[in-house]
């Protein structure tokens, strides 16, 4: 599993884990919601009258102490399970920053690794976020990503998005909406099965986004691309579809029904979820629903950490013959990330396998 040839090589969600980065809360800080974008990805469900009421700047010290005490915990079990664990480089997020057409406060944070970069077979692939405050986030890991380089991986960035004020639209309802202008996505929009990769239209993915990763898996090998539209509107993937092993999908039945499972998980094994067991009200924001308690890590096939408030989840996991170590996340709703969302897998075991044939 140290072959040098190799130093990144991740096709899936839940093969055996040998190698990941796990998030930062340090110096975390909510961004403006004067920007388009900052309400487009924090606060899409949220009416314009709404924002003035929500706080923003640095998170409270608390909140990011015992993150990062959660987080340190995470580290130090998965490395006590043999993976190789990094940390992102600080980052100054209280920074503020412009382009040509428009001006960041700051920053957003580090917490969540895995909505700016996405790991395919053994290409690193930097995307392009929406959201103006997360224009530097990654070079948190540019140290990692020229060490990949220099040991043999490939390195691809998606085109720098301008994110120009017509970008960000509205609905009906007068809720923001991402335009396409140009081509935007996070990379927590995408699961990863072998050689099919799926990829959530939503307002922090779109179709432009979709059609340039279709384009560029196309030099990466024999790869299918599944577009996943009208599942869910708002953000980002991993708290609706988490794929256990081959033929086992965790699926969220507020979002999905019956009928609505994606072809290509038809005749696959489901597990409907159970609704999340939520902690008294925080007295932050709260950049996830609750629903965020889905959003677990699979170490291997057969294990998975999981927020340890959700009994009724790890009850219905251990039922299907998952081992399941319980760990804190105290504040995975202010900070809008479960433990897929703070974690990006660099290696694991499994290839490119065809798991729908």
């Amino acid at each position: 599993m140290s072959d040098p040839v190799r130093p990144v090589h991740s096709w899936d969600e839940f093969s055996t884990l040998r190698e990941v980065v796990v998030g930062s809360a340090a110096g975390a800080r909510l961004p403006a919601l004067s920007d388009p974008s900052a309400w487009l990805s924090c606060f899409p469900k949220s009416r314009a009258a709404e924002l003035a009421a929500i706080r923003t700047g640095p998170y409270p010290q608390q909140v990011v102490e015992e993150t990062d005490e959660d987080l340190d915990a995470l580290a130090t079990t998965l490395r006590s399970l043999g993976v190789t664990v990094h940390r992102p480089e600080p980052v100054d997020h209280a920074a503020g920053f412009a382009a040509p057409q428009w001006r960041a406060d700051g920053g957003f944070h580090s917490y969540c690794p895995r909505d700016l970069t996405l790991v395919v077979g053994e290409t690193v692939i930097e995307v392009a976020s929406p959201m103006r405050a997360r224009y530097f986030e990654v070079f948190g890991l540019r140290a990692l990503f020229n060490d990949y380089l220099r040991a043999g991986s490939r390195w691809l960035c998606a085109p720098r998005p301008q994110l120009r004020d017509e970008l960000f639209e509205s609905d009906a309802e007068g809720l923001p909406l991402l335009g396409e202008s140009e081509p935007v996505f996070d990379a927590a929009n995408v699961l990863r099965l072998g050689r099919d990769v799926f990829y959530q239209v939503s307002r922090s993915g779109n179709e432009l986004g979709l059609r340039w990763l279709e384009s560029t898996l196309g030099l990466l090998g024999d790869l299918r691309l599944h577009p996943l539209r009208g599942i869910y509107g708002y953000t980002h993937i991993d708290s609706t579809i988490a794929l256990l092993r081959p033929g086992l999908v965790l699926l969220n039945p507020e979002r999905i029904r019956p009928e609505t499972v994606p072809d290509q998980l038809r005749g696959w094994d489901v597990l409907w979820c159970p609704p999340a067991e939520t902690r008294a009200a925080e007295p932050e924001p709260m950049l996830s629903e609750s629903w965020i308690g889905m959003n677990l890590l699979m170490v291997d096939p057969a294990t998975a950490i999981v927020e340890q408030g959700q009994r009724g989840l790890i009850k219905l996991l251990e039922h299907a013959g998952i081992t399941v170590l319980p760990h804190r996340l105290r504040h995975s709703r202010v900070l809008g990330g479960g433990f897929h969302c703070v974690t990006l897998d660099t290696r694991r075991d499994g290839g490119p396998e065809d798991y729908l044939s």
